[in-house]
């Protein structure tokens, strides 16, 4: 089928009713979506879509469906294929503004994987620093995104990531886990192993469409040493993370730059690059996530810094950084540990985020120790980044 008629045939059938009758009811919203999204900008994009017949209705469903998260402003839409952001900008600009601290339409992201650049991050206390982490997302081009790809495309790319990462040698060696093929035995390791992803059982994912076809071309990568980890076709086509235990963030970021730079060439030898745009930077399936799609965190214990929970949310916002606990977006803090990361996703490179962790995390570990001795920390409270 032509682009033309696969917009023809996208068009009719978001074109039943008239636009002005299909706007939904946002009055007890609270997601960046329904912020936007005014009557005037849903009439202006509801007789548009991209080429895959991806409308503004799929973009907002989960907003529409999910009104809000008690402790986090959600999003509240997605991305069904790489020209998304092109086509509703009316839209997405706007929810990208507000998500990403004001990057503007005529902003220009900057990426930077060379490790060499970080400065510190290799001393953490381990007293204090349990584990550390950096993740990232990244989308193949030429396939749509997991809320709205079909299962050959899902196919396609858990082949190609298959493919691909089993070139991978020395420290970077490994095996690939089907979801759909597991044994009972694989699976109970990779759950001990905390690597496991299930069925998004999330509303804000389901409601996406990212579960359809569950658990069809999913899967898990890891290296032989299990500190080198692929999600294929969750929430993004692929979930790349470098972890190990204690506080060594540097050696974790040189080994995340390491293999996703790595990946990244691969899957550009079989001329199917990484979505990028100098806008943009990365392309994810959230606007949450565009930009570097990085997260870098560390479990710390912070007991007696986090006893003073406003003190502490102000330092925190004052650094740039954001707290969840150990389990999760939704869950507390067990024994005064938190996983603490970066807040910025997009305007940042990945050197100068993971940098914010390093810094703060440095600080903030300063401070814990002068509580435990009953000292004074205002002389240490930073002022905003």
């Amino acid at each position: 089928m032509s682009d033309n008629i696969s917009e023809q045939v996208a068009n009719m059938s978001i074109n039943r009713t008239p636009a002005e009758e299909d706007y939904p009811d946002l009055t007890k919203h609270n997601n960046v979506m329904a912020k936007k999204l005014t009557k005037d900008i849903y009439v202006k994009l509801k007789g548009k879509a991209t080429k895959s017949g991806f409308d503004i209705d799929k973009a907002i469903q989960t907003g529409v469906d999910n009104p809000g998260h008690p402790f986090i402003m959600t999003v509240g839409c997605v991305a069904g294929d790489e020209e998304t952001y092109e086509v509703f900008k009316d839209l997405m600009d706007l929810v990208i503004e507000d998500r990403h601290g004001g990057y503007k339409p005529t902003d220009k992201h900057k990426t930077d994987l060379n490790p060499a650049n970080l400065k510190g991050g290799d001393n953490l206390d381990p007293n204090y620093v349990l584990s550390s982490r950096v993740r990232t997302g990244r989308s193949v081009r030429g396939y749509c995104l997991p809320p709205h790809c079909s299962r050959g495309e899902r196919r396609a790319v858990e082949k190609l990531a298959i493919e691909t990462l089993d070139t991978l040698t020395g420290d970077l060696k490994g095996k690939y886990y089907a979801l759909a093929n597991m044994t009972d035995a694989e699976q109970e390791q990779l759950i001990n192993d905390h690597f496991l992803f299930d069925k998004p059982v999330s509303p804000l994912l389901t409601c996406a469409g990212m579960a359809r076809d569950w658990p069809d071309a999913r899967g898990i990568w890891h290296n032989d040493s299990k500190t080198f980890l692929v999600w294929v076709n969750e929430e993004d086509h692929l979930r790349v993370i470098s972890m190990q235990q204690g506080g060594n963030l540097r050696e974790v970021f040189e080994r995340f730059c390491t293999g996703l730079t790595s990946i990244e060439n691969l899957f550009k030898e079989k001329e199917k690059p990484f979505m990028w745009n100098e806008h943009l930077g990365y392309i994810l399936t959230c606007p949450s996530n565009l930009g570097t799609g990085l997260r870098a965190g560390v479990h710390v214990k912070l007991p007696n810094l986090s006893k003073d929970e406003k003190k502490f949310d102000g330092i925190l916002e004052n650094l740039r950084l954001q707290k969840r606990g150990t389990g999760g977006v939704d869950t507390a803090a067990e024994g005064g540990v938190f996983d603490i990361s970066n807040a910025d996703r997009l305007g940042f490179s990945e050197v100068e985020l993971v940098q914010m962790v390093v810094d703060g995390v440095t600080l903030m570990v300063d401070m814990e120790k002068k509580l435990e001795n009953g000292q004074s920390i205002d002389d240490m409270i930073p002022s905003k980044k």
